[in-house]
């Protein structure tokens, strides 16, 4: 299975849309596990690496930072 990489501040697409309608996401935490905040009401969800790596679809726009 392929590795996605992704990091601090980048914005991804899940597999499965927020209740609110939107389906992006913007990393906002990471270690253990990764904070993500839907773009689309604020809302926030702390998840496990292992789970968020399985449900990640895609990555929308890389953070060009340091």
């Amino acid at each position: 299975m392929e590795q996605k990489e992704f990091f601090l501040n980048d914005v991804v697409e899940m597999k499965k849309a927020h209740p609110c309608g939107a389906n992006r996401w913007k990393v906002i935490r990471m270690g253990m596990d990764i904070r993500i905040k839907c773009e689309g009401c604020g809302h926030s969800v702390l998840i496990p690496r292992k789970e968020f790596a399985r449900k990640i679809k895609k990555i929308l726009e890389r953070h060009e930072g340091e």
